[in-house]
């Protein structure tokens, strides 16, 4: 019955809304989702994310961005408590470097393309890399941004190594640290706009003083050492990293005035990679 009563009273509540209106204010856009020192000591998180700003950001922010391979400078092995626990053969770590870092930059363009840019789409950026025969950090590093502003139609590019990917286990407590180094720089003039650096730890501790207790909670920590939970250190780490760079006015109403001027499809598409996602 007191089920029944709620569910009408919810009922009535909703009908009573009226018509609510789209582009309100919103709430938390630059704070939702970041942990706060508070979520650091309940989740026994000891990572953390520094970031350098450019002075001139705001005058300066860039409206469309291709984010570049990341390098993973790891061993490509799976690693727990700084052991390695395989022997994986040069080629098997070659495509686990890739694999580590293009799930960490999958994350970090996705958080990106939530925010006022123009994220040009991975799969364009790649071919045209490749096109011009760089596959390599190596060959990444040495051409200019310039260079590749050119090729890839965009005001910055975003450079990016995955420094940690690694599990921990200690029988109550588990964890995987996921870490990345990232750099913003502008194609037009070579300068670095933004840069963060630090990781994020999936930290999972179960606290237990029975032998009984500590036998299960020691299986369970072996659980939360899942792929699921790696992909949700590394979708925070990278949503850490894109919260803290600052957002730019200016640049929403440029692309406002484009959109209201009509040329927002040209402004979306000056190259074949810089289409938004």
């Amino acid at each position: 019955m007191l089920l029944g009563i709620a569910l009408c009273l919810g009922g009535c509540a909703q009908s009573n809304s009226g018509e609510r209106r789209f582009f309100r204010p919103e709430y938390g856009l630059g704070t939702h989702g970041r942990k706060t020192w508070f979520d650091h000591l309940v989740e026994v998180d000891p990572g953390g994310i520094t970031t350098q700003i450019a002075p001139d950001y705001q005058h300066d922010a860039p409206a469309r961005i291709a984010v570049l391979p990341f390098a993973d400078l790891g061993s490509a092995n799976y690693i727990v408590n700084k052991i390695p626990l395989t022997h994986r053969n040069a080629s098997e770590r070659e495509n686990w470097a890739w694999t580590d870092a293009n799930r960490m930059r999958r994350s970090v363009h996705g958080y990106l393309s939530e925010r006022e840019f123009l994220v040009a789409n991975l799969i364009q950026v790649d071919s045209i890399l490749k096109e011009h025969g760089i596959d390599s950090e190596q060959k990444l590093e040495r051409v200019p941004p310039a260079t590749l502003g050119k090729w890839l139609g965009v005001d910055a590019v975003m450079y990016g190594n995955v420094t940690h990917y690694e599990a921990y286990y200690a029988f109550m407590l588990s964890a995987w640290q996921v870490g990345a180094d990232v750099r913003m720089v502008s194609t037009h003039d070579g300068e670095q706009l933004f840069a963060a650096y630090g990781s994020r730890f999936s930290v999972n501790l179960q606290p237990a003083w029975d032998p009984i207790d500590i036998a299960i909670n020691s299986v369970l920590g072996l659980l939360q050492l899942r792929d699921v939970v790696l992909a949700r250190a590394e979708e925070e780490d990278a949503r850490e990293i894109v919260l803290r760079i600052p957002r730019a006015p200016g640049l929403e109403h440029q692309l406002i005035e484009e959109a209201t001027d009509g040329t927002i499809e040209d402004a979306r598409d000056p190259a074949p990679a810089a289409a938004g996602n």
